[in-house]
């Protein structure tokens, strides 16, 4: 790894900071262009529905974190996203 590089633990931390500032950055956003008119009902919809899938995907990876074995945290996943998105894993699977 070049020394420049951020470790992984690094990249990892900041990734999450960035998903902490969209999540908490994102519901003022969509109340003030909610309120200008400039967000049709189906946008506020998929805007739900992707706020719920990247909830969904914050538990499995807690529940990982938690050392929780992959299986109850696939489980874990599945049950979050049933109905929520395509596919059983809210859109989203990644290869292991």
């Amino acid at each position: 790894m070049p020394a420049n590089s951020p470790s992984p633990s690094s990249a990892l931390r900041l990734a999450r900071g960035l998903l902490l500032v969209a999540l908490v950055a994102a519901p003022a956003w969509v109340a003030v262009a909610a309120a200008s008119g400039k967000v049709s009902d189906h946008a506020r919809r998929d805007i739900e529905r992707h706020r719920a899938m990247a909830l969904a995907h914050e538990g499995a990876a807690r529940c990982l974190e938690a050392g929780r074995p992959y299986e109850q945290c696939q489980r874990e996943l599945q049950t979050a996203c049933k109905g929520l998105a395509i596919g059983k894993y809210c859109g989203m699977r990644h290869e292991h």
